[in-house]
């Protein structure tokens, strides 16, 4: 996937609180003010399903149908919500009822969520259950934990950075959205549109609320909530622009840059100067690959709006083109102007992966340093630390902060990066806890699929070498139809060699790594494929580069690349 996939950069602070006082207070009559995915009798069901789920030690046909019983329970809200249905299912709601809201009591408790602790602790410890068993389990497993609003579904860079909340007109403050404690926020949110139901602004903003909710919680039935939202918010006041460019958000988190792009020209059409709509434009050309598209936008967005999201995104723009000297430049700018802890958080995490990109390590860790003394809770940064250990040749303290990770958030990037931690270590029982890991991907993207987001990509990155080789060649056809980047070049290529198509790979590779990107893990698969292509001397320059860029890359991948140079010798 993408580097920063997974970490959309906050412009306010983040809590360090579970999402769950969100949940309360909630007027059943309207779904977008609903928190677990759907409503009634679909809610109950959800929760009894994930109770279940959390119960069970044993990974059993049952707990495979109940872990699809769990994914279905909440793609009917996906689906209700669709353009048109979720708008008029709303008003139908809140003409029978007069606009009157009631509460309901939706409370999340923390021992579900300990209970999403200790079933991933168990997935863990698992050694003798079969492979089908193992991913109801983990379906079963991650329900717990999508019932308590608790992972972090890897939407792509569903606002980029970019996470301040567009403020409402009327009734609720921008600050709340901007002080650094979400929940609060979308309960007063909540308050006030049980008595202002027509605030179309204040809709808008809590569909926005949600879509940040859903990315930094992780609850990807927040998607269909926040359509609920957005929906309610444009049908009282049609083009309006927050809502348009919480449509365009909403459209990145499910991987639909299409749309993403669409709804962002809607709201720049409406205020040219809207930040969101600015940021969500840049993120959408990047994620189709339009780079010299998107460089433009970032240059047109950053004489209208400066900022830190401005600013991000303009680094990555000039990273993905090769000019890591100015990405670097503008990002040590970015943290020098920064000034909230999520800011802080986001920005220094960036150049620490940037720093980790170009093999260094000590800059890499100092940057991680800074942005968990900020906020020492924040996973990207946990993620890149335990990453850049592991290149240090630190395994056990790796492995130790990998697990720490994929124990609160089990994605698909930490889960891979912890399973080769586990192969590469070589330990009686790593080799069933790798497969383990490699497992709950398979689950992550069911229940992501179930939840409206595209996992193809996931998918064809996580498959190729630890899942259906078959499977990951498909999905990256998939996504390669979709849109023509470096990262879905790069994850087609690999997925025709892996399943012995290398003269096919060929160019797809070299179009990887054909704008400057340094990217070692493209080099080396390149290398691979050259070296399976008979281009000896061109596959021994590219595993060079690849191990002279970031010589600790991957667990599994640098050592295969040094073994293949010995063996070419």
């Amino acid at each position: 996937m993408s580097p920063r996939t997974n970490d959309g950069a906050p412009e306010s602070e983040r809590g360090s609180e579970p999402a769950d006082r969100a949940a309360e207070a909630m007027p059943e009559e309207s779904p977008a003010l609903a928190t677990e995915g759907g409503t009634g009798s679909e809610a109950e069901a959800s929760g009894s399903a994930a109770s279940e789920a959390g119960a069970t030690t044993e990974a059993t046909d049952k707990a495979a149908g109940e872990a699809e019983a769990t994914a279905k329970s909440t793609a009917p809200a996906a689906d209700r919500t669709a353009t048109g249905a979720g708008g008029e299912a709303t008003d139908k709601a809140a003409a029978e009822t007069g606009d009157e809201m009631t509460d309901t009591a939706a409370e999340v408790t923390d021992d579900v969520a300990d209970e999403r602790v200790a079933a991933v602790r168990r997935l863990s410890a698992s050694g003798r259950r079969r492979h089908m068993a193992q991913l109801a389990f983990c379906a079963s497993a991650l329900a717990v934990a999508l019932t308590a609003g608790a992972i972090v579904v890897g939407a792509v860079r569903d606002d980029g950075g970019a996470a301040t909340v567009a403020s409402a007109p009327v009734g609720v403050s921008p600050q709340l959205l901007a002080g650094g404690d979400l929940d609060a926020s979308i309960t007063a949110l909540q308050d006030h549109l049980r008595s202002q139901p027509k605030d179309f602004g204040s809709w808008g903003t809590l569909g926005l609320a949600y879509i940040e909710q859903a990315r930094t919680k992780g609850d990807p039935s927040r998607y269909p909530q926040a359509e609920q939202a957005l929906d309610r918010s444009l049908k009282l006041r049609p083009d309006n622009d927050p809502a348009l460019a919480g449509r365009a958000a909403l459209a990145a988190a499910r991987h639909d840059f299409t749309g993403a792009l669409k709804y962002a020209d809607q709201a720049l059409k409406q205020n040219p100067y809207s930040e969101r709509a600015l940021a969500s434009r840049i993120d959408a050309l990047v994620e189709l690959g339009r780079y010299e598209d998107a460089s433009k936008a970032a240059d047109t967005a950053d004489s209208r709006r400066p900022g830190v999201p401005v600013f991000t995104r303009y680094a990555y723009v000039q990273e993905l083109r090769g000019d890591v000297k100015t990405a670097r430049r503008v990002l040590e700018q970015a943290l020098d102007t920064a000034s909230t802890r999520g800011d802080v958080t986001y920005v220094a995490t960036a150049l620490g992966q940037l720093a980790w990109n170009q093999g260094e390590y000590d800059s890499a860790l100092t940057y991680y340093a800074r942005a968990l003394a900020a906020d020492d809770t924040y996973l990207p940064a946990l993620e890149g630390r335990a990453r850049t250990q592991a290149a240090q040749g630190d395994r056990a303290a790796a492995i130790t902060g990998m697990e720490q990770v994929v124990e609160r958030y089990p994605l698909p990037q930490p889960l891979v990066e912890l399973g080769e931690l586990y192969e590469a270590r070589g330990e009686e029982g790593d080799a069933q806890k790798a497969r383990d890991q490699y497992t709950l991907v398979d689950a992550w993207v069911s229940l992501a699929r179930a939840n409206g987001v595209n996992a193809d990509l996931d998918t064809a990155l996580a498959a190729a070498d630890h899942g259906d080789k078959k499977a990951a060649l498909k999905a990256a056809r998939a996504e390669w139809a979709r849109r023509h980047t470096v990262h879905t070049a790069d994850a087609l290529a690999w997925a025709l060699h892996v399943n012995g198509r290398d003269e096919e790979a060929l160019p797809y590779a070299r179009e990887a790594t054909a704008t400057g990107y340094r990217n070692a893990s493209f080099l080396y698969h390149r290398g691979m494929i050259e070296r399976a292509t008979g281009h000896g001397k061109e596959a021994d320059a590219s595993l060079k580069s690849a191990l002279d860029l970031n010589p600790g890359f991957s667990p599994l991948g640098a050592t295969a690349a040094r073994k293949a140079l010995e063996a070419d010798k």
